[in-house]
């Protein structure tokens, strides 16, 4: 018995110091936004790369997301409620402006870019790029982290709104291929159930989401170990912790932004 929780308390201790460490980057890499040099032209690179480049995997997930949840959404109200098809517009709307906008999109391109960020930097890191930078004065986490975290936070809001429009149309496509509804009856109830609340909620999710995954995938990268395999290593515990986070800080997000403005 003793055995087994001196490694609970291990374990424990360790998640524990590798979650400062991540709290520690987080706050230096904020830190050094501020400071020169800052380039540009990094930025831009990385902009395109997370965002630009994101873009077809961001629309057809939400483009088959918005089809398929219009589909079951308004079978199950047309069985159980008939005629209640006709919120169909608000029921996808909100979805997606609340929820499936920001987390889909996140995790989409965490699978994409996250595990992109954590694998360069390791590589980086296991064959001492990152030692020669330091060699050279230049401050790897100004370097490497800072423009993939303002990208991150800045490309992650505009796919997500480009998510919604999209997955909206989705569900347009098949409320009224499927169930009769008129374009302009569907967009009525999308446009008269979304508010400004809703939609700033969601953005506000996206920004925190883009935070983490470029934290998180730097991370792993700056403490990549052991050649191809820790690469590998380091690429497969960027996107699951990424992954889970995501999925666990939408809830508390959720609850805490639903209390605030009552929705």
């Amino acid at each position: 018995m003793k055995k087994i929780l001196e490694k609970i308390g291990e374990v424990t201790l360790l998640q524990l110091d590798q979650l400062g460490t991540v709290v520690l980057l987080a706050i230096k890499t904020v830190t050094y936004i501020f400071k020169r040099p800052f380039s540009v032209k990094n930025l831009i690179e990385q902009m395109v790369r997370i965002g630009f480049n994101s873009i077809p995997v961001t629309l057809i997930t939400a483009l088959s997301t918005g089809m398929v949840l219009a589909l079951q959404t308004g079978f199950t109200l047309k069985a159980r409620l008939q005629g209640s098809e006709q919120y169909l517009g608000a029921i996808v709307g909100l979805s997606f402006v609340r929820e499936l906008g920001p987390t889909l999109t996140a995790l989409m391109v965490t699978g994409r870019i996250g595990s992109a960020i954590a694998a360069e930097l390791g590589t980086m890191k296991v064959t001492e790029q990152i030692d020669a930078l330091i060699t050279l004065s230049a401050n790897p986490i100004q370097y490497l982290s800072v423009p993939r975290f303002l990208a991150a936070i800045l490309m992650f809001p505009a796919l997500t709104i480009t998510a919604d429009i999209v997955g909206i149309i989705g569900g347009g496509i098949a409320a009224t291929s499927l169930f009769n509804l008129s374009v302009q009856n569907y967009l009525q109830q999308t446009l008269l159930y979304i508010k400004l609340a809703d939609i700033s909620g969601g953005l506000v999710k996206s920004v925190v989401f883009g935070g983490m995954m470029a934290i998180i995938s730097c991370f792993q990268g700056f403490n990549t170990r052991g050649g191809a395999e820790g690469v590998g290593i380091s690429t497969t515990r960027a996107v699951v912790i990424t992954s889970v986070s995501i999925i666990i800080s939408d809830y508390l997000m959720s609850a805490i932004i639903t209390k605030m403005l009552r929705f």
